[in-house]
Formats: structure tokens, sequence, C-alpha cells
């Protein structure tokens, strides 16, 4: 049923979901979403993550987007399936973190990769020729080796990005980042175990963190209505009864598509300092 008028926002809270690897095209929509919220003044905010993370910068900018919405809105993050990485970060934006005790959370570090394909090239009898202003221009080139001088200037990197990543946890959970750096070391951890090293606050379900969301921001918990915020979906599809149902993707073919999804990040993001969590 399409109803004629919009909940009233002062009653309600918003609900944001971050489903799937952090990229700019999430980004895009979770921002545009994070200004719905102060665009329409929603007094609370429930976001769900279940994330195995992600890019650093795409992660960065919905983090400080978060912080910002902070100064008027309630926020309460849910940590789903699994929260990690990049997941983790984002969470770190939310006044509150709710899990569930088995969610898989953690994995708080950085990694980079590049691939190497020398020999394959050598095989084939493929080579490049590559002219470059400076020593390290072609840095994580797929076709040699790294040199030692390029292993160092990498990990420098990888180093700032991951200090990065702990003080902010740090600040978030007012934690010292000594303790943050004694559980920082890339392993996962469930929810209880998350909320004993302080990164959770709760543990529970996604409805105990939507009820928790209303109670901060004053509403009953129990009449507060819980609007997701998401892209809107064409008119003929939410006019025609049934029509989304019937054009179902079978499960095989969206197997496929989380595949291909998947070969698609590996490929744009190759060469990326990433926050991510990939077993």
């Amino acid at each position: 049923m399409i109803w004629p008028f919009k909940p009233r926002v002062r009653k309600s809270i918003a609900r944001i979901e971050i489903a799937g690897a952090i990229a700019t095209s999430m980004r895009k929509r979770v921002l545009k979403a994070l200004k719905e919220v102060e665009e329409r003044k929603f007094p609370a905010l429930l976001l769900r993550i279940d994330s195995p993370g992600g890019t650093v910068g795409d992660s960065q900018e919905i983090y400080s987007a978060l912080t910002r919405l902070r100064k008027t809105t309630k926020i309460v993050a849910s940590f789903g399936n699994i929260a990690a990485s990049g997941g983790v970060y984002i969470g770190m934006g939310a006044e509150h973190i709710m899990a569930n005790p088995g969610t898989i959370t953690g994995s708080i570090g950085v990694i980079l990769r590049g691939n190497n394909l020398e020999r394959l090239l050598d095989k084939v009898g493929v080579s490049f020729k590559v002219i470059k202003s400076g020593p390290y221009k072609d840095i994580l080139a797929f076709d040699r080796e790294l040199t030692p001088s390029e292993k160092v200037i990498l990990q420098e990197l990888i180093d700032v990005s991951y200090s990065q990543f702990v003080k902010t946890i740090a600040e978030a959970r007012s934690l010292s980042e000594e303790t943050v750096k004694s559980f920082a070391d890339g392993r996962i951890f469930t929810g209880e175990q998350a909320q004993h090293l302080g990164i959770v606050d709760r543990l529970g379900s996604e409805y105990g963190a939507q009820r928790w969301a209303a109670e901060l921001a004053g509403l009953d918990p129990d009449k507060a209505a819980c609007i997701t915020l998401e892209d809107r979906k064409p008119l003929w599809t939410r006019l025609i009864p049934g029509r989304q149902e019937s054009l179902a993707t079978p499960p095989i073919l969206n197997q496929v598509q989380s595949s291909l999804d998947w070969l698609d990040f590996e490929l744009t993001t190759s060469g990326l300092p990433l926050w991510l969590y990939r077993p």
C-alpha cells in the first residue's frame, strides 16, 4: 500500500543499511541518505552495518558525515552478521554500538594488495617498456616484483593508515591507543568478545538497537516508526502490486552476481590500501 503522506519524522527514527563492501557507490548512497536524515530532522538514526569493510577513503568520508550528524541526531549502530575492519571504523561514528553475541567483527588493520603476473607474462612472451619520471612512478606494477625500497614506502603508507584507524577507535571508545593496539592486529572476534574489549556497548538484535535509538531520542520505543532510507525504486515497481516479487532474481543468479561484484571490487581496488576483512 502506498501512503499519501510521510510519517511524522519527529516521532520516527531513520534507518540506513550499510551492507556489502564499502566503496564509491556505497559512499554516495550513504552520504545522500545521511543528508536526508539531517534535512528531515529525524531525532535518531539506526545504522545497520553488515559489511566486511572496504576502501579507506570511502570509510573515512562516511565516518566524518556521521560525526557531523551526531550534533543534531542520536545515532545507534547495529552490527549484523559481520561488521569488520572498515565496518568497525564506520561504527565509530555512532554514539552507541550494539552487536549480536555471534557477530563477526574486528579485523582492525590495513591491507594493500597488488597482482604480480611477471611469470605468466614471461610464459606468453609479453613484456612492457616503461618510461617514467621517477623510480617509484610505477610502484605495484603487475609485471614485476617490488623492490626493497618500494616495500619500505608502502609499509610506511600502511603504518600511517593503521595509526589513523587506531586513533579513531581510541577516541570514539575512550580507550588508550596502546589498549586498542593490543587487539588491533587483524584478528577477528565475536560481538561478545568485542563488548569485553570495549568496542561494543551492548549485546542484542537490530530490534533492540532500534528501541535503544528511540529511547535516546525521547520517543516511545513501542510507538516510534522506523523508516528505512534507500534509493527510490522506479514508480512503476511501486504502483503495480506483486510486480517486484514476480521479477525476483533466482538464488543462483544472486550468487553469480555477488561473485561478479566481488571480482569488480578486487579489480577496481587493486593497489589501494583497504580496511577489509576477506577470509
